[in-house]
């Protein structure tokens, strides 16, 4: 039989992991890498698994991948702390290991904002690689928005991840900072190049395109928030990026 490893980084989440962890307690190995967590994160991972570090934080590609190493399973299923494994998606990930037809599978993330799904503007069906052997997949050295690319044939799962994205909007607007300082970084090692006109475009562009074209309209006022939330991350990033560049100057 094949076995399975859940695999997460964490940091400060002591609020969202023991639900999380839960969740996968059925795996024969979960392995957590904690990035300086100051409330009881480490605590409760300790409750479920032995195999619980520290590393600094080296950006979230990077950091999974060291992540990654550390399992020793056969399989290994990459989530995060604000992730849930329905029983379904259980049963599908235990039926495709045993078959063993692929190197790695995609699952539909059903992400949820202040507590209800969000089934429109571009969040569903959000197909993402997580379940791939050992050895057959690395994450991209981005510090944001990173991806598991799969060595190998991929294949895809239907049952949903359960994706807690937000539970407040406390967290919204400092995960909002955080991203969009972190894309406008990496977009400024990469000679990318913006002002302020440029900020306000993208800006707009994002709430068009969530809100009408990938119609967020259908999911109420919430798919309305989401995108004025699409629109803030865009303008933010490449603000940040004029800023930057602003700075460099004599």
């Amino acid at each position: 039989m094949s076995t399975l490893a859940a695999v997460l980084i964490v940091r400060n989440e002591a609020a969202r992991l023991r639900e999380c962890l839960e969740s996968v307690r059925w795996a024969d190995e979960i392995v957590v890498v904690d990035t300086g967590s100051t409330d009881e994160t480490m605590a409760i991972a300790r409750e479920f698994t032995p195999k619980v570090s520290s590393a600094p934080f080296s950006g979230f590609g990077p950091l999974k991948n060291h992540a990654l190493g550390l399992a020793t399973a056969d399989w290994i299923l990459s989530i995060d702390a604000d992730e849930r494994v329905t029983p379904e998606l259980r049963r599908e990930i235990e039926a495709a290991i045993a078959r063993g037809e692929h190197a790695g599978y995609f699952v539909p993330r059903l992400s949820h904002l202040c507590g209800r799904p969000m089934r429109h503007g571009g969040w569903w069906p959000d197909y993402v690689a997580r379940l791939v052997r050992r050895g057959r997949g690395r994450f991209t050295d981005q510090p944001v928005h990173e991806e598991l690319r799969i060595e190998g044939s991929a294949g895809r799962l239907s049952a949903p991840l359960l994706h807690l994205a937000y539970d407040d909007f406390e967290q919204v607007i400092d995960k909002l900072n955080r991203y969009s300082t972190l894309a406008a970084e990496k977009m400024h090692r990469a000679g990318r190049r913006a002002g302020v006109l440029t900020a306000l475009a993208h800006g707009a562009w994002s709430f068009v395109r969530t809100y009408l074209l990938q119609l967020g309209l259908l999911d109420g006022r919430r798919g309305l928030v989401l995108a004025v939330l699409n629109a803030e991350h865009s303008y933010y990033r490449y603000v940040k990026l004029w800023r930057l560049r602003e700075r460099e100057r004599p």
